[in-house]
């Protein structure tokens, strides 16, 4: 239907250390041992990149409880450590971690905290299935999937608004596997990875809130679908897909501008292809911070245009 689209490059920007790997410790993950294809011997599981107001990398580790910080030159460093399996993460403007768990709900905690407190742990009485990402809009509101194991053969994936004054909206239900969510630059709608369908969906949003006319914004291909997403402030969408290894950026209208490939490669050949999630940082939001989950690293690729802005920039 097109050509195919030019080809960025990527670097390695970062790489779990040895001794933050826990592949030899011993210690239990429940979250891997109920998704033998990942391997239980990896000693981490990368997702959620977020930065904070002084421009500082973190992400989740959610196959072990954890939440990294990363510095400038690449150095990790534990920021948050506890009995969970953090999904997603966002960063509030007052500083806090907003934390999509698949055990626990959603959960908040600030540097230094011995642990999260719960926000939500189910909703309107339902036990989530598994909450998987989430994203903040510049009033403030919260927008999350709750994925669980979600599917074709089990369509019971929702999408939900947290707003600004603690009133919580089922937006979607009737989803298979919704995954990472994006608003555009104007917020008028949201754009939501389906991964058992291989699709990413539009969402409108109405004047009041309520949603309006879902429909496919683009049908992917390929063995797997796609994961985290991320805009830049010309609403041009970038795709992580983990099974292709590779990021896909697409105009505003659709086109395939972009295929960002994995530079990272790990023992197995499924290793260094699984691309999660995506987020815009650096000082002029040029580029582009992926994590690869299977080998513990963060890679980077440089852009032209710069990321929407992040609500943990905007001034209170």
């Amino acid at each position: 239907m097109f050509p195919p689209p030019p080809i960025k490059e990527s670097r390695l920007f970062a790489k779990l250390p040895p001794e933050l790997d826990l592949s030899g410790s011993g210690r239990r993950s429940l979250w891997l041992e109920d998704r033998p294809v990942h391997g239980r011997a990896l000693g981490s599981f990368l997702e959620g990149p977020a930065f904070d107001r002084e421009g500082t990398l973190f992400c989740v580790d959610i196959a072990y409880g954890r939440i990294f910080r990363i510095d400038g030159d690449g150095r990790f460093s534990v920021a948050l450590g506890y009995d969970g399996a953090p999904n997603g993460l966002q960063i509030h403007r007052d500083g806090r971690f907003f934390i999509a768990d698949h055990r626990r709900g959603l959960l908040a905690a600030s540097p230094g905290d011995a642990g999260p407190v719960t926000i939500l742990g189910s909703a309107f009485g339902d036990g989530f299935r598994g909450l998987n990402d989430l994203v903040f809009s510049r009033d403030g509101d919260l927008y999350f999937t709750d994925q669980g194991q979600s599917g074709l053969q089990d369509p019971s994936g929702r999408l939900f608004r947290l707003n600004r004054a603690g009133k919580l909206t089922l937006l979607l239900g009737g989803i298979p596997s919704p995954n990472g969510l994006v608003l555009n630059r104007d917020e008028s709608c949201l754009f939501l990875a389906v991964t058992r369908a291989n699709a990413i969906w539009r969402v409108p949003l109405g004047r009041q809130g309520n949603v309006t006319k879902v429909g496919v914004f683009l049908q992917l291909s390929g063995g797997g679908g796609p994961d985290g997403l991320a805009m830049d402030e010309a609403d041009n969408l970038f795709v992580a897909s983990p099974v292709l290894g590779c990021v896909w950026g697409f105009s505003a209208i659709g086109e395939p501008i972009w295929r960002i490939p994995s530079c990272v490669s790990g023992r197995s050949g499924s290793q260094g292809r699984m691309v999660t999630n995506l987020a815009f940082g650096g000082p002029d939001r040029r580029t582009l911070f992926m994590t690869e989950s299977t080998t513990g690293s963060i890679l980077t690729a440089e852009l032209e245009v710069p990321g929407a802005a992040l609500f943990s920039h905007l001034q209170d």
